[in-house]
């Protein structure tokens, strides 16, 4: 089971308990970004683009704690940069672990051996490493624009789960995904033995270099269709850490609106508007940030441009959550959803097989590769 059935009882019970209560507007996980800076420069990453002088800021532990007791979700995802990289960060993950709040520690995992090796973390089914991998090694190593990542995360995942942690992968996809390339991925991230992988589209970040990868919304439709239909028998039984519906989602079986609120924002600039991917504005306390945002102004019903071909699941994940607990319909659904997952579809089978013709990685995407190169040595400037 991808998710310990004590995660899975606390997040229900969070849930219905808002519901009850009347709440329209909940958070279900906290991005709790404590720092920008990254040791990668990827060319679709829109959160290292700032300044050297931004990129030095950290939050401290005690505002990470703050934080994330005002917020009063039960899971806390901390991203990036590269969390890594915080002297603290153990000290963030202790003191969010004695409260009991399930952590996903995003992580290159670059310096994931090290860390462990140090003796930094202990497990606890509070804590999982969340990875960020992208694809089988040559698609990644493109993907993050360094020779080696691969590699490198491969021992830290190794590591880690030989130790006890709960580790997961997250990857993001874009325009030139090679689905039956993903496929084989997915095998090797089980036989590696990750407790679950999770699955994104790409957003458009303005700051982002690169702005040719980015999905659109039809297009995310046939390439989560491909690679998610006609699993082999019980050869593909590939865990996944989010939302069955969620994943029907991507592949165009379902429709949600956004829920921008269910994963709200918080980072060194205090709590973001309206949400991980736009940033609008901040606000000073969490509250502010929900009495105080025009929520109708995004989401696609709103018709604003920046939302219209956005389906990441920090905005539709807790879409698809909320939807399982609303009715008997949402349960059975996601029920459904977790014993037949198997999505026997024929057109997309062979949209699948006509992908093996097609130029795919780096050799598809050269002019990606140089703005790459130009953005790592920039980084490194910076750094220096």
């Amino acid at each position: 089971m991808p998710v310990p059935l004590s995660q899975m009882w606390t997040v229900a019970s969070y849930v219905i308990g808002q519901k009850l209560r009347g709440r329209k507007r909940f958070p279900l996980v906290l991005m709790l970004e404590p720092l920008f800076r990254c040791n990668l420069a990827c060319a679709g990453c829109g959160k290292i683009q700032y300044p050297p002088h931004i990129l030095k800021r950290q939050l401290t532990v005690d505002e990470c704690v703050r934080a994330v007791d005002e917020c009063g979700a039960p899971m806390v995802s901390i991203p990036g940069g590269e969390p890594l990289l915080h002297p603290e960060i153990d000290g963030i993950v202790k003191a969010l672990v004695a409260k009991r709040k399930y952590i996903y520690l995003c992580t290159n995992a670059l310096l994931l051996k090290e860390k462990l090796e140090a003796g930094l973390f202990t497990p606890s089914k509070y804590l999982t490493f969340s990875v960020h991998m992208d694809g089988t090694e040559e698609h990644h190593d493109f993907a993050v624009c360094r020779e080696g990542t691969y590699t490198k995360a491969i021992e830290g995942i190794r590591l880690a789960v030989s130790r006890g942690f709960r580790v997961t992968t997250n990857t993001t996809l874009f325009e030139n995904a090679d689905p039956n390339a993903v496929r084989e991925f997915f095998d090797e991230m089980m036989e590696l033995g990750v407790e679950g992988m999770m699955l994104s589209p790409g957003y458009a970040y303005d700051k982002a270099p690169d702005q040719s990868g980015f999905l659109k919304r039809r297009r995310t439709n046939e390439l989560f269709e491909m690679i998610l239909s006609n699993r082999d028998g019980g050869k593909k039984r590939w865990r996944f850490n989010q939302s069955p519906l969620f994943l029907e989602f991507l592949m165009g079986r379902r429709e949600y609106e956004c829920t921008p609120w269910g994963m709200p924002t918080f980072n060194i600039f205090g709590w973001q508007k309206p949400c991980y991917l736009l940033s609008e504005g901040y606000a000073d306390t969490f509250q502010e940030l929900i009495d105080g945002t025009e929520w109708s102004n995004y989401g696609r019903a709103s018709g604003n441009p920046k939302c219209e071909n956005c389906m990441v699941h920090s905005g539709y994940e807790a879409s698809a959550v909320n939807h399982t607990f609303s009715s008997f319909g949402g349960i059975w659904g996601n029920l459904k959803a977790m014993l037949f997952d198997r999505y026997a579809n024929p057109a997309a089978q062979r949209r699948l097989d006509e992908e093996r013709s097609k130029p795919h990685g780096p050799m598809a995407h050269l002019v990606q590769l140089g703005i790459a190169k130009d953005l790592s040595r920039e980084l490194e400037r910076s750094a220096a």
